[in-house]
């Protein structure tokens, strides 16, 4: 089936869906789903929202905070468009219904700004600890009101359409939408547009443990790889320093912003650790924490560390942060009365394809937001919370930007031919999968995480470039699946993952490498930057 629109829009996070509401009063909108509308790593996110909303902080410091965190690689010119745009963001959020957390100061209300590691000010727009939530179900019912967006719910994306492959020609190339597997159905439907939008989110599940939801697996990412696009920085993932250790607990987030509310990092026995590893102690930025939390645990050989929040009021921890006193309360900790158990785990990925100001990739009408796009903000590190906001600015910016793109590039979609099986057949060894699935994860794990060697990235390189084969065989010889389509597209993120790893011969930000200790400014101040055509 063909299905034709103005704009499509892939994935439905805060960034997808923002750009979607924005765009539609200008055309019509596709917006496909891998599972349901809502769930998306923007429903799951608990922190909030960095912005400069108070009178005793300033963009200045904000700007700073940001390229602090970002060890020499944020785009000044970006950070500084993302920070001064912020506040307009987040009263656009307030005016569609979000309500943000707020507080009495005298006669008025105003909202109640938390601080979180590397912030230098109380920034952090928030509604209690539930803030992506609350954000999510307020875009979804505008959405779901607009007549002129169209929902595709559980439509995984396989491939981006582009004008060289699909039409012919040569010179500066372009998207004109992407071929989507119908899960319900086993279909396989041509998505066409004038203007095509990645907003997928991100990869955490390449790794073992994140804290990530299910649908992370990097799909635009690796479908903007395979089409031709630019990948940049993919070196840089973010392990955030706290995730609820329990076996039954399924990556659970303990959200930065306990830490940013006088959480202190403990080892088992009692000892405060931060103070030995850096000056902002258990408020440095996440690289540095998640490293420092790494490095105890190797020392002492124990399975995790504690985040106490004891010293606080109970009633204070109950009302700040409820769904994280209720959710470790079910696996029968009261963190009132007791520390939590607490590990790193693959949180957000700063790399990803590379946009312009506008967010437009290196390929002509696609483009990337939110943590799958690499737009110059986070540098080698992302400060917390500024992901929400800079899913919100690009949307914005997109948005205006794919407008103008219709208005003034409005050729007609060319003819694109449906998808074909070939000789594709059911098959029967789906064994295959959740084993080449386990495999990378693991070895990302061990070999490709907080602290990497040369030798760990060359196992992994040895193993990536055999498994991707072996998928790469499978894909073409048995008819496509959810599962094989994530699997193809973790395994594509894998290997970015691991040549950009490889090509920085220093340690910065979140890439520490054992073999290259320090930074070095004369030969890596500078994006890693991937393109499939280049490797051809």
């Amino acid at each position: 089936m063909e299905i034709k629109s103005d704009f499509l829009v892939i994935g439905t996070g805060i960034a997808g869906l923002t750009f979607a509401l924005k765009a539609a009063r200008y055309g019509t909108v596709s917006l496909l789903s891998k599972r349901s509308v809502r769930e998306s790593a923007t429903y799951y996110a608990q922190g909030g929202i960095a912005s400069v909303l108070s009178k005793e902080d300033t963009f200045d410091e904000h700007i700073k905070d940001t390229i602090y965190a970002g060890a020499g690689l944020c785009d000044a010119r970006i950070v500084d468009l993302v920070v001064k745009d912020g506040p307009a963001r987040i009263q656009e959020l307030i005016d569609r219904g979000v309500k943000f957390t707020s507080r009495h100061n005298g006669s008025a209300t105003e909202l109640d700004l938390g601080k979180e590691g590397g912030h230098s000010k109380r920034r952090i727009v928030h509604a209690e600890d539930l803030t992506g939530r609350a954000v999510e179900e307020a875009l979804v019912s505008s959405v779901e009101a607009d007549q002129n967006i169209r929902i595709y719910e559980n439509h995984i994306a396989i491939d981006v359409i582009t004008h060289s492959k699909f039409v012919g020609g040569s010179g500066e190339d372009s998207a004109w939408g992407a071929y989507a597997l119908d899960k319900t159905t086993g279909e396989v439907h041509t998505f066409l547009a004038k203007a095509t939008v990645l907003a997928t989110g991100g990869a955490g599940k390449v790794y073992l443990f994140t804290s990530n939801p299910d649908v992370a697996t990097g799909d635009g990412i690796a479908m903007a790889y395979r089409a031709g696009a630019d990948i940049a920085d993919m070196e840089f993932i973010q392990f955030h320093p706290t995730c609820l250790y329990h076996s039954k607990a399924k990556s659970f987030l303990i959200s930065e912003a306990l830490r940013g509310e006088g959480g202190i990092l403990r080892l088992k026995d009692g000892t405060a650790f931060m103070k030995g590893h850096h000056r902002m102690e258990d408020l440095a930025p996440r690289d540095i924490v998640a490293r420092a939390i790494d490095f105890e645990l190797k020392k002492s050989g124990d399975d995790c560390v504690y985040l106490d929040m004891t010293h606080r009021p109970a009633v204070f921890i109950k009302e700040r942060f409820p769904n994280i006193y209720s959710k470790c309360l079910e696996f029968g900790i009261d963190i009132t009365a007791t520390p939590i158990p607490v590990v790193p785990a693959a949180h957000y990925i700063c790399g990803g394809v590379r946009t312009d100001v506008n967010g437009e990739t290196s390929i002509k009408r696609l483009y990337a937001i939110g943590e799958t796009a690499c737009t110059g903000l986070h540098g080698a590190n992302r400060l917390a919370s500024n992901s929400l906001l800079e899913a919100l600015v690009f949307a914005d910016k997109a948005s205006e930007d794919a407008v103008r793109l219709l208005k003034e590039r409005g050729a007609p979609i060319p003819a694109i031919p449906s998808w074909e099986t070939g000789g594709a057949v059911e098959s029967e060894e789906a064994v295959v999968i959740s084993q080449n699935w386990d495999e990378i994860r693991r070895f990302m794990w061990n070999y490709v995480g907080i602290v990497r060697s040369d030798k760990r990235l060359e196992r992994a390189k040895r193993r990536i470039d055999l498994l991707k084969s072996e998928i790469n065989e499978y894909y073409w010889d048995f008819k496509i699946t959810n599962n094989l389509v994530e699997l193809r597209n973790i395994a594509t993120v894998a290997g970015l993952i691991i040549d950009s790893a490889m090509q920085r011969k220093e340690s910065r930000g979140l890439h520490y490498n054992i073999d290259y200790p320090e930074k070095n400014d004369r030969d890596f101040l500078k994006d890693t930057v991937v393109n499939i055509r280049e490797r051809v």
